[in-house]
Order: structure tokens, then C-alpha cells, then sequence
């Protein structure tokens, strides 16, 4: 495949925006998209999670994502992540929004509620596929601010603007929290979900923060949208929560999430095209150019292309 072919797009010398979605098969169903594709892609890193369905939502091109496949047949910690979004650079996506099922940490913030996640704490035992370097190549990114504070602002208000307009005014949009990523499959013990309150943290999940590295690396913009749809077990009715009350809440969770993408679509072309997290990778490649080998070269084309040349 000639990645080049299908990176990033310009238009009389200025970059054209692209948002990828990463979530829930249940977010394919979105009103309004128009010129849908199927996009098979294989990367050095293996098998996405699942074929990427391309289209044009509000005149903004957009490419979707399952991230545990369709009918969510991949645990957690099976996600291919460097597979994920390697491939979304290849398809010359410049904005990741992360659809998030997350279980909140604090009282105030309620199931149904949504959080824009802007600090990750990595609770995982099987860390160390998060980055497309090693084997010949290292960089260091920084990663002090997670997200792209622009991309996430702009998704609050999308979120703001989206309850503001439905019939479920009672759910709140929290501009900041922080989200602890633990491994899974299972669910944490009460003194776990103890000691993540009194760290002060807000929602736990499984899966986001090797989203965040890996998109930094890929100079990719990325922020997470986290839908909230249970209190961990540190709260006392914990016990008391069906599984019906679950999927309601997740069933909920994903409508309001299809608008939010609508507005966010709508309006991304006014975004900066200068965003910093395109450039992450400048001057952060730590090895000697002509130490680089042209097999590394190759593998990472979208990645390090234009410091490579």
C-alpha cells in the first residue's frame, strides 16, 4: 500500500480537516451521513478492530470506528490500539473524538452525565504497546496535557449545546476529570475504587489512555468524550444496579453521543489548522536521522515521513 496516497489532504496548500470516531458499532447508525464506504486497512502493527466506515457527515468527512469490533467480540486488552490509529493517519484523519463508557468516581457526577477527560492515571499490568517506536527508532512525546485542549473545549460545548436542546436537560457536562484506565476484564474491588476517590480522581475506564499516546505520536488531535453510566462500587446502591439500568443508561448515552458528532462535524473546519498537536513529533525523534533504517523509514511513512525526508 503507498500510505502517501491516502494521508493527510490539502486544498490549495491548506490542510483539510478529517474526524475520526472511535466507539460503539451503534454510532455507525448516525442520520445524515451521505457517500458511506467500507475501508479495509492492514498496518506493520497487525488487524484493526474492525473495518472503518468513511463518509460525509455536514459536509465534514468522517471515519468511524468500532473499537471492541462489531457485536464487541475484543476484550480490553485485546484492543489492537497501534493498529487503530496508525490506520486512521493512513485514512488522513486530523481529529479523534473517543466515545467513552466510563463508571464515575464522585458523587456529583452522575450516571448520564458526560466528562471531558483531560488527565489519564494508567492502572494496567500488561502496559507497553502504546507507542509505534522501539525496534530501531526512538522518540519521547510529550504527554503532560493528554488531549488536545482545543478539540476538547470544542467538544464541551458541542455537549453543552446537545442537552441544551433535548429533553434530558438534567444531565450536566463536567469540563474536566480525570480518568484512571485500568486493565480488565473485571471490575475493580471496593478498596481499589476506595483508593482512586481518595486520589481524587473522577472516571475509571479500560481502554482510553493508549488511545491519547498513540494519537499524540501520530500528530493526530484527540479528545475523549466519557458518557457516564454507573457509579463504581465505592457507592453504597452499587449492589442495587441492574443490568438493565445499564443499558438504558448506555442506550442513552449513545443518542446524545450521535448529536454531539453531528455538531462537532458541523463545525470542525473552523478549528485551527496550526494545532500544536500536529507537530508533536518535532524535534522529539531522538535518533540520528542516518541512523534510521530505510525498513523503519518505511513502516513508519505516515508517522515520521516529514522528518525523514
Amino acid at each position: 500500500m503507498l500510505y502517501s496516497s491516502l494521508c493527510l489532504d490539502y486544498l490549495n496548500g491548506e490542510l483539510m480537516m478529517k474526524l475520526g470516531i472511535i466507539g460503539g458499532s451503534g454510532l455507525y447508525d448516525i442520520d445524515g451521513v451521505e457517500n458511506i464506504e467500507k475501508v479495509n486497512i492492514t498496518t506493520p502493527f497487525g488487524e484493526p478492530s474492525d473495518s472503518f466506515t468513511c463518509g460525509t457527515l455536514n459536509g465534514q468527512k468522517v471515519v468511524f470506528l468500532s473499537r471492541h469490533g462489531r457485536g464487541h467480540v475484543i476484550a480490553p486488552a485485546e484492543i489492537n490500539h497501534r493498529a487503530n490509529i496508525f490506520a486512521m493517519k493512513i485514512l488522513g484523519v486530523t481529529h479523534i473524538i473517543s466515545i467513552s463508557a466510563v463508571g464515575s468516581l464522585r458523587e456529583r457526577i452522575r450516571p448520564r452525565d458526560i466528562v471531558l477527560v483531560d488527565q489519564y492515571y494508567d492502572r494496567r499490568r500488561t502496559a507497553g504497546q502504546d507507542t509505534f517506536f522501539g525496534n530501531g527508532i526512538v522518540a519521547h512525546i510529550g504527554f503532560g496535557n493528554p488531549v488536545c485542549p482545543e478539540l476538547s473545549a470544542f467538544a464541551a460545548k458541542a455537549a453543552k449545546e446537545s442537552i441544551e436542546n433535548s429533553d434530558d436537560t438534567e444531565r450536566r457536562v463536567h469540563i474536566t476529570g480525570t480518568y484512571v484506565n485500568m486493565e480488565g476484564p473485571a471490575f475493580s474491588t471496593k478498596i481499589e475504587s476506595k483508593i482512586y476517590r481518595d486520589h481524587g480522581f473522577h472516571v475509571i475506564g479500560m481502554t482510553n489512555l493508549p488511545e491519547a499516546k498513540l494519537a499524540r505520536e501520530a500528530e493526530i488531535a484527540y479528545a475523549t468524550i466519557a458518557m457516564v453510566t454507573d457509579y463504581d462500587c465505592w457507592h453504597p446502591d452499587h449492589d442495587h444496579v441492574t443490568v438493565d439500568m445499564v443499558i438504558g443508561h448506555l442506550i442513552a448515552n449513545t443518542e446524545v453521543s450521535k448529536d454531539i458528532i453531528k455538531r462537532i462535524a458541523k463545525d470542525l473546519k473552523d478549528l485551527s489548522k496550526d494545532n500544536p498537536c500536529f507537530y508533536a513529533l518535532e524535534n522529539n525523534i531522538i535518533t540520528a536521522r542516518e541512523s534510521i533504517t530505510a525498513e523503519v523509514k518505511k513502516r513508519l511513512e505516515p508517522i515520521i515521513g516529514k522528518y525523514c525526508k
